[in-house]
């Protein structure tokens, strides 16, 4: 079949995919152009991080981007990682898309979120750069069919040409849930839960890859054990950023 003739074929099978499989924002049911996208009304409520923010965990910072900035948490806590980004503000419908792809079964989230997740941190991963998603137990892992960090580590790996590596670390204890703790707390919980896994990370430039950030005793945690696995640098990615109020 000539080319001429498969243009036109291709358009009618557009059509018709779009009459039958109408795209929809993802937060709402408003029709879109693109595939995996908002509308502009939820588009202008999601609290994207924009200009200034925290160069170790993403934090939006007041102010125009200028450099590289601190919040005042990584100034006061020692991170053992070298450079994090984030895309949203854990608010609003920042926080509802986490909590629907964490507990909702919309797995389809994970790659808008690991789309935007490389536009945010593009001068920092490429092809180089091994995806190291946060481990959940396996009890979690049964119970909730998936690991939803697991699932933007893939996309992001097979959008930028880098190597996925989900056995890398285990949760070797099953964990209290942070949510209630306060930060010394929710350290203390994390402390020997995490443990290498089967995947070679020695020498390599590691991007960890989670859905929020609260206090980063998670993270951390993980850090921790990469580095120690012989990792040279340690980037923090997440889809959403809890941050202090006022």
């Amino acid at each position: 079949m000539g080319e001429a003739m498969q243009t036109p074929l291709r358009r009618a099978a557009a059509v018709l995919r779009d009459a039958l499989y109408p795209r929809t924002c993802l937060l709402c049911e408003t029709r879109v152009e693109a595939e995996f996208a908002l509308c502009p009304a939820c588009w202008s409520e999601t609290p994207f991080i924009s200009g200034a923010s925290c160069d170790l965990c993403g934090t939006g910072l007041p102010g125009a981007e200028d450099g590289p900035a601190r919040c005042d948490d990584c100034l006061t806590l020692a991170r053992p990682w070298d450079a994090g980004r984030s895309v949203l503000a854990y608010s609003g419908k920042g926080r509802a898309m986490v909590l629907a792809l964490k507990h909702g079964d919309r797995t389809e989230l994970a790659r808008a979120a690991a789309h935007w997740m490389a536009r945010r941190a593009r001068d920092l991963i490429g092809p180089q750069t091994v995806f190291v998603p946060v481990p959940i137990h396996r009890w979690r892992l049964l119970k909730r069919r998936y690991n939803q960090s697991a699932l933007i580590a893939r996309h992001l790996a097979h959008g930028t040409g880098g190597r996925f590596a989900p056995e890398a670390l285990r949760r070797i204890r099953q964990t209290e849930s942070q949510d209630g703790k306060t930060g010394p707390e929710r350290f203390a919980n994390m402390q020997h839960a995490i443990a290498p896994g089967g995947d070679d990370l020695a020498g390599a430039e590691i991007a960890l890859i989670d859905d929020v950030m609260t206090s980063g005793a998670t993270l951390a945690a993980c850090s921790d054990v990469i580095r120690g696995m012989g990792a040279t640098r340690i980037t923090v990615l997440t889809l959403a950023r809890v941050a202090k109020d006022g």
